[in-house]
């Protein structure tokens, strides 16, 4: 795997920078937990093997450009696992992300041959590349990321518009992508019932 080309912005994206119809989304945190660690990291690529990476210093809620980025209709967001992502970026920047693709709701979808749904299956099987999660679990809040960080925050997008048309054409062929697009736009009714409190508890179950 070629070293990728990554472009480091502070807080916020730079002015005049264009994406086309679909950019790949993930973002990076303290934790796991919206209500108490924070944002971090956004990093975004336009599938031309170009990772713009923007790092939050602590305190920052506002950034103009990303925000409108993702919140633009016309154009569509991937992320592997939304579910957190659109979250995160609820709590963090009050932000509706729209419109959403996630690539794990997606396989779970169209893969119904295989239980192995995680980034890094994904990524072997349908974009032919090996990724390390290493750095999954490192102080993101730092003030200066290590090239290990930069490197696996880069990753984590650079390959979603393959998985992503590598999944479409499975969920086509099944008749399954009305299906994925209805749970795609479900996910802000998860998120927030994640952040009313309900994140653990399954309301559409039958016990409880």
């Amino acid at each position: 795997m070629k070293t990728p080309d990554i472009r480091l912005h502070k807080n916020d994206l730079p002015d005049g920078l264009v994406f086309k119809d679909v950019i790949a989304v993930d973002s990076e945190a303290m934790g796991l937990n919206p209500h108490r660690d924070r944002l971090c990291v956004v990093q975004l690529s336009g599938g031309d093997e170009v990772c713009h990476l923007v790092q939050f210093d602590l305190g920052v809620t506002h950034a103009p450009n990303l925000q409108k980025l993702l919140e633009d209709d016309s154009i569509i967001k991937i992320f592997h696992y939304a579910r957190f992502d659109v979250m995160l970026l609820k709590k963090a920047l009050s932000i509706r992300v729209n419109p959403v693709y996630c690539t794990k709701i997606a396989s779970k979808l169209a893969r119904t041959y295989t239980d192995h749904h995680g980034y890094k299956s994904v990524c072997r099987e349908l974009a032919g590349v090996q990724v390390s999660k290493e750095q999954q679990s490192s102080d993101w809040g730092a003030a200066v990321l290590s090239e290990e960080q930069l490197v696996y925050a880069a990753t984590d997008v650079l390959y979603l518009h393959a998985i992503r048309d590598s999944l479409n054409t499975i969920l086509i062929r099944e008749g399954r992508m009305d299906m994925a697009q209805s749970c795609f736009d479900f996910l802000h009714t998860r998120t927030d019932l994640d952040l009313a409190g309900w994140i653990e508890r399954d309301i559409f179950s039958h016990n409880g």
